[in-house]
């Protein structure tokens, strides 16, 4: 499946089925053609080993991975920041969260040494990483900086 010039793939936080949609109607509160539920609903949603490449890889929305765990204080600490950046992030970013205790394959794949780390993923690959926590201001700052070296 490929995109015209003016459409992108957008992968479904929900069923994680790829949807076709033009570039101007990103902020039109689109849904998914599957499932029917929004593709941007302001929160971050989880990813694991089996959809991270079709969000990742094949989408064509730059994505945002917290890698996290339910023991980290700093990653606990840290959650209503990421998700106040997650909303203000859409639709130009999707913003997903990788528990790495849950999925441990992720963590090693990416070499995560220290929690929570913020991955940018951009055509399939990851273009910049951070780790430790950060308020939502310093989330969306990072993340501005990234997307226009790119």
């Amino acid at each position: 499946m490929t995109a015209t010039a003016d459409a992108l793939l957008i992968a479904c936080p929900h069923c994680h089925k790829l949807n076709r949609l033009p570039a101007q109607r990103l902020a039109d509160r689109p849904a998914c053609g599957q499932c029917k539920q929004p593709l941007f609903s302001g929160a971050p949603f989880a990813l694991t080993q089996a959809n991270f490449d079709v969000h990742a890889g094949r989408a064509q929305l730059p994505l945002l991975v917290d890698f996290w765990a339910p023991w980290c204080g700093p990653c606990l600490s840290m959650a209503p920041a990421y998700a106040a950046a997650a909303r203000e992030l859409e639709p130009r970013v999707h913003a997903a969260k990788v528990d790495t205790e849950a999925e441990p394959g992720l963590g090693a794949r990416f070499n995560i040494r220290s929690i929570p780390t913020l991955a940018l993923f951009v055509g399939g690959r990851e273009i910049a990483r951070q780790s430790g926590a950060m308020p939502a201001a310093d989330i969306l700052r990072w993340v501005g900086m990234q997307l226009r070296a790119v």
